[in-house]
Order: C-alpha cells, then sequence, then structure tokens
C-alpha cells in the first residue's frame, strides 16, 4: 500500500516540476479557472446578500401585513350619467372608524394599527434637526417588529387619553441626547413638548420604493399615541365637505387644533379637503396566517368600497407578496449571472484541455522515455491528470481570492449587499478541482496511448 502511494507521489511531483519550469503557461492556462471561478463566488455573494436583504426587509415590513393607503380620486372630465353619479358620491376617507369596523368584522386580524404622519422640526436647547411625527397605536410596534433598546411602549392611559409621551428612532437620540439617558427627558416638535419614554434600535435596512407602501425610515421617526396627533396636531376629519362649502362663503372658520384655536380661511379650507380629506394617512392589519392573506385582501376590499359608498378613494397592498416577487426576480436574475459566470469555468475548462494537448505532443520524448524504464501507462496518465488538476486547483484558490475581493467591491461601489459563504467556497473550489479531472483525463489518456518506441524515435 506505502508502495503504492509513494509510485503515485512519484508522478505528482513530475507533475509539480513541469508546472514550476514552466510557470507562465500554467498562469495562463490557468486564467479561465481564476476568473470562472472568481465570477462564481461574486455572483453567490450576490444572491446570498440580496436574499438576506428581502429577509430583513420582510421582517421590517411585518409578517402577514395588510396595509390601506388612502388615495385621492382624481376628479373626472366626463359628462356622461355615470361619471356625474360617481361625483355625487361622498366618502369620508380613511378614518377611526374603519379601523374599529376592521376590528369588529375580520376575524382572521391580529394586529391592527391606524397611521398619521407629517414632517416637520424636532428641536432641544437650541438644536434643530428634520424628523417626522407619527401617531399610532402599541400594535404598531409589533406589527414592524421594532424592538425598544430602552423604555417601555405607550401604556392604556396615554393612547386613550392623547397624553404627550413619545418613543424616538436611534437618529433622535444620536442628535440631541448622545451623551445623556433619553428616558424622561422632553423634546419639541413643532411647538408642543413630548416626554421620551422609550428608545428604538437602531435599523441598518433599507426599503428603498416600499415609503409609499407604509413602510418609514424608523431612525428619524418620532412617535406618539394616534390620540395625541388627533388632538394636538392635526385632525383632517374636521375639515370635511360641508365646512369647506360654508368656508367658501368667504367667512372664517373656527376650530380645535393642537389643544388650542386655529383660524381657517375659506382657501385653506377648501385646499385642504380637495387635497386630502382622510383623517389617516395608513391602516395597518396584521393576519393571523399567510394563508388567510388572500381571502382577507378580498374582504377587506369589498368592505372598505361599502364604507366609502363606492368611492375607490383607498388602495390595499401586501408588501410581503410584493418583497417575495422581488425576491424571485432577483433569484432569476442570479441564476442567469451565474449560468454565465458558469461559463467562464467551461471556457477554463476547455484551455486547460487544449493546453495539456499541445503539452503532450511537446513532451511525446519524455513520455517515451519514462515508459521505456518501466512506467506504466497509469503513472503517465497520473502525472499528466495531476498537472492538470494541480493547474485547475490553483487557479481555484487564485479564483476563490479574487472572488472575495469583487465581492467587497460590488458592495463598496453599486451599494450592493454581498455575502460569501463557505458553501459558495466550498462550491467553487469543487468545481475548479472538478474541471481539472474532467478536461485533463482526455490529454493524460491520449499520452498514456503513445507507443515508447515511436515515441523516443519522434523528432
Amino acid at each position: 500500500m506505502v508502495k503504492f502511494i509513494l509510485r503515485y507521489f512519484h508522478d505528482i511531483e513530475i507533475a509539480v516540476e513541469s508546472i514550476i519550469s514552466n510557470k507562465l503557461k500554467s498562469m495562463l492556462t490557468a486564467l479561465g479557472i481564476i476568473f470562472g471561478v472568481a465570477a462564481v463566488i461574486a455572483m453567490l455573494a450576490i444572491g446570498k446578500g440580496a436574499k438576506l436583504e428581502i429577509m430583513e426587509q420582510m421582517k421590517m415590513v411585518g409578517v402577514n401585513n395588510i396595509i390601506i393607503n388612502p388615495v385621492i380620486p382624481e376628479k373626472s372630465s366626463s359628462t356622461d350619467e355615470e361619471g356625474e353619479k360617481q361625483q355625487k358620491k361622498f366618502s369620508r376617507g380613511l378614518n377611526m372608524l374603519d379601523v374599529d369596523a376592521i376590528k369588529e368584522t375580520l376575524p382572521s386580524v391580529k394586529r391592527i394599527s391606524p397611521e398619521i404622519s407629517f414632517n416637520s422640526i424636532a428641536m432641544m436647547n437650541g438644536v434643530k434637526y428634520a424628523a417626522k411625527l407619527v401617531g399610532v397605536s402599541n400594535d404598531y410596534f409589533s406589527l414592524y417588529n421594532l424592538p425598544l433598546v430602552s423604555g417601555t411602549v405607550f401604556n392604556n392611559y396615554q393612547e386613550e387619553n392623547g397624553i404627550q409621551v413619545c418613543i424616538i428612532g436611534a437618529n433622535i437620540r444620536a442628535k440631541f441626547f448622545s451623551k445623556i439617558d433619553p428616558i424622561g427627558q422632553y423634546i419639541k416638535f413643532n411647538g408642543i413638548w413630548l416626554k421620551v419614554i422609550g428608545v428604538l434600535q437602531k435599523t441598518n435596512v433599507t426599503l428603498t420604493g416600499f415609503e409609499e407602501k407604509g413602510v418609514n425610515v424608523y431612525n428619524d421617526n418620532i412617535y406618539i399615541p394616534i390620540q395625541t396627533l388627533l388632538l394636538r396636531y392635526q385632525n383632517r376629519a374636521l375639515v370635511n365637505t360641508k365646512l369647506a362649502s360654508e368656508a367658501s362663503t368667504n367667512t372664517m372658520v373656527m376650530g380645535f387644533h393642537g389643544g388650542g384655536r386655529v383660524v381657517i380661511s375659506s382657501s385653506d379650507a377648501s385646499s385642504d379637503a380637495e387635497t386630502n380629506y382622510n383623517q389617516l394617512d395608513r391602516i395597518v392589519v396584521q393576519i393571523n396566517e399567510t394563508e388567510q392573506i388572500t381571502p382577507s385582501t378580498e374582504f377587506l376590499s369589498r368592505m372598505m368600497t361599502r364604507r366609502h359608498s363606492g368611492v375607490k378613494d383607498f388602495e390595499i397592498t401586501v408588501p410581503e407578496l410584493l418583497l417575495k416577487q422581488q425576491q424571485r426576480t432577483k433569484d432569476i436574475f442570479n441564476i442567469v449571472l451565474g449560468a454565465i459566470a458558469s461559463i467562464s469555468l467551461i471556457v477554463g475548462g476547455i484551455g486547460i484541455m487544449n493546453i495539456m494537448f499541445a503539452s503532450v505532443m511537446e513532451r511525446i520524448k519524455e513520455i517515451g522515455t519514462r515508459m521505456a524504464i518501466g512506467a506504466k501507462k497509469m503513472d503517465i496518465v497520473m502525472q499528466f491528470l495531476a498537472e492538470a488538476v494541480l493547474i485547475s486547483v490553483i487557479g481555484g484558490f487564485i479564483g476563490i481570492f479574487l472572488g472575495v475581493i469583487m465581492a467587497k467591491l460590488i458592495e463598496q461601489i453599486a451599494g450592493i449587499k454581498t455575502v460569501v459563504s463557505f458553501f459558495s467556497v466550498f462550491i467553487a473550489f469543487g468545481v475548479s478541482a472538478a474541471v481539472g479531472i474532467i478536461f485533463g483525463y482526455s490529454p493524460a489518456k491520449k499520452a498514456s496511448e503513445k507507443d515508447p518506441i515511436e515515441s523516443l524515435r519522434y523528432e
């Protein structure tokens, strides 16, 4: 057994000596494998990164969430009877009564949170920062998997009575409370002081294109109970069509806003009524089971249409399904890129085979000499096969190193998340070794079939 191993080990030594003595040729032979493996590593890293990013995004948009967004219907220019009837229909828009109706009539509801938001300036000790104020219920933080790093969520008393408390995002904390504990401190937003009772964990996940679907950039947000926002900041339900109609007489309309009185002119009322008459910016509904999403979405569509008098002034979306569709698109794209990268490996293998065939022709006398002094056919096969495999494996190692660098460069330059996994490295290395064996066997077999007498006579 030892003799058997030593015999073929000697054949491998001869293959190594041949590679070392022809460094440039060996490196050029391995180029196809190097770039092929590097491409495969980079493509698999992009695919893995995209998958992880989608999973993180799914956590952010919430599992089994359905989002109802308001849509301002465009005024129809049609003069037909159907168009006139549509214009005469009245809808109060998205409002808190819709939330109560969904809770009572949809049995598959697990959690629900209305939401109102607007952008303004947060201020403390003369420092200002552009932020978004978001009015929500306690369910919101469970809907979107938003953990707190400190503090607590709103209690029932704070929610029901519109108490001036808030939960801040990570960027708000960094801006105003970098050196002190924010819990119990006060921050002014749009002229009203809010007591900080909680701080959200920082998130680095981006959701470009989903902001209009109800997914926020949490780090820059200040969250307050929705009743606090309705009582002390804005309640668009107070500006209804009747109010706008009365305002058209150029009279001044008095209302309550932010705990004090405000004056609304006729132009302000009509403009607000025309642009956005919805009390809520969205309603987020979480369903118990994934299988219930489609029937629940259909039920919500029918119910909301009925409640809004047939006016299609809302849109229902399921971000999880959109993300899954996006994932499928990325998977197809990655498969195509992986296939293209694999072609490079095949081309590299063909290159190895061609060079090895040429090497066999160049080294006919060497083959004849070895066989004349006792080398068997298997020794010749092992020598040339080992040479092909070694070139391929060395190219594989270099390709893995280059592929990792390429993955990092892609992440830095293109901003695409990449993750190089052990599995991808193992696959790339295994493929490079397999290419050496598959494409190196034919030249090695041809070399072993040479007649030693004819080989020694070859000029």
